[in-house]
């Protein structure tokens, strides 16, 4: 975990002190009713605001708070991404208020929201699968090309954002650099050594390349980033799926869908079937499965 506490601003047991900066990011003049423990998460500690606006009715806003310079950078990425989704498709994504950091407590950094109250079960999958493609469909990059802004971390790991023409190319710095931090945390590897080699030199060049060969393309599209379905609710007022915890970035479409690989996850082949209903598979169509593979590492 990543929250190292902040004294005196813990969430639950009738505290309703938050931290000046915190306030500042609420609707003028609010006043803090309730605070809560709220969610669970593996990196931060998350709360539950709830307030009494000037006018005497009740909001209340979610909040996440994490310790440390990478957690500082976590809460700018989150910010930046859950702002891009919601621009697209406000009712896919709670809206983002703020992130900022901590003016009692400078080493610990905020992520505020909306508070969008969800029951924790699947979405139904032609709602989902819809909402998904459009957000994809509707993104356009900024640059025309592959990346972010900023960085965005996928946990607390910093995921590579730097701007790329080829989606081949975006990807292959991306997973060398989540390998090199796998090195990093767990020394070296023999079985690295004599795999990677093949995996950089043939099998991306195979599965990718294709993608970007013979007039094709492939259209930067916004993706979540970490789309399994812990990341994902039903509202309880509307009944609508919602997405959330996003480190995006502008990927080939496919992308998202190397999470739900994994037989841990629950986003099964009605979903991609659903998807696919609006967005056709890309060419080469006979080498879908194995891109699929590829991203899930």
């Amino acid at each position: 975990m990543n929250y190292q506490g902040a004294e005196g601003l813990e969430f639950g047991d009738g505290n309703i002190k938050v931290d000046p900066q915190v306030l500042l990011a609420l609707p003028d003049g609010c006043r803090i009713v309730s605070t809560q423990a709220h969610g669970v998460s593996f990196f931060a500690n998350t709360g539950k605001l709830e307030v009494e606006l000037r006018d005497g009715t009740r909001q209340s806003f979610f909040i996440k708070v994490i310790s440390g310079e990478v957690g500082q950078k976590m809460v700018e990425g989150e910010f930046e991404s859950m702002k891009a989704i919601h621009a697209l498709l406000p009712e896919f994504a709670p809206s983002p208020l703020a992130h900022g950091s901590y003016e009692t407590a400078p080493n610990t950094h905020f992520f505020l929201c909306e508070f969008r109250d969800m029951v924790e079960k699947m979405p139904e999958p032609r709602e989902f699968g819809a909402r998904l493609a459009a957000l994809h469909q509707s993104s356009k990059s900024p640059k025309g090309k592959f990346g972010f802004h900023t960085t965005t971390y996928s946990g607390n790991l910093p995921q590579a954002t730097g701007w790329e023409d080829s989606w081949e190319v975006f990807f292959t710095k991306s997973l060398k650099q989540a390998l090199d931090l796998e090195v990093q945390a767990k020394g070296p590897d023999p079985e690295f050594d004599s795999l990677l080699p093949i995996l950089f030199d043939k099998v991306i060049p195979r599965l990718l390349r294709p993608l970007e060969s013979e007039g094709r393309i492939v259209k930067p599209c916004l993706v979540h980033g970490d789309l399994w379905y812990a990341n994902s609710g039903i509202d309880v007022k509307t009944d609508q799926c919602l997405i959330f915890d996003a480190c995006c970035f502008y990927a080939h479409n496919e992308y998202e869908f190397g999470q739900w690989m994994p037989a841990c996850n629950k986003f099964g082949a009605e979903y991609l079937a659903t998807y696919h209903s609006h967005v056709k598979i890309s060419d080469p169509v006979e080498d879908y499965q194995g891109r699929l593979d590829l991203y899930k590492l």
